[in-house]
């Protein structure tokens, strides 16, 4: 497997655990819709949450959580509108942010709640 494969999936691993730690719930890792893909969704108390995980093996070129630009965040709202139909109850949308970071000293993880909020102009799109 590519290197750059393993430190997502090494980051992925590490965000699931520090979410299960601060009473998060996980329904769902690498959710697939066609070619549409959430890393993690968890339960929040009434919240369902959707989280994009970014990882970098350094903090030497910039911050991960930069990434979730808007195109990716349309692309996780669309995905996240599917799973909703899919899905039965009455939660509230988040969507969150975490971002990782491996370091020689170890890791850093940023976790950042309402990272963004699907915009009507995200529903055309």
């Amino acid at each position: 497997m590519a290197k750059h494969l393993l430190t997502g999936a090494a980051g992925e691993q590490l965000a699931c655990q520090w979410l299960q730690e601060r009473g998060f719930v996980i329904l769902h890792r690498n959710w697939r819709h066609k070619r549409d893909e959430l890393d993690i969704v968890a339960k929040d108390g009434r919240f369902l949450v959707v989280i994009e995980v970014k990882t970098l093996g350094s903090d030497r070129w910039h911050a991960p959580e930069l990434a979730v630009d808007r195109k990716k965040q349309r692309t996780l709202i669309r995905a996240a509108e599917e799973l909703i139909h899919q899905t039965e109850g009455d939660l509230e949308l988040r969507f969150d942010v975490i971002s990782v970071t491996f370091t020689p000293e170890g890791s850093k993880i940023l976790h950042i709640p309402n990272a963004f909020y699907p915009t009507l102009d995200d529903q055309t799109q």
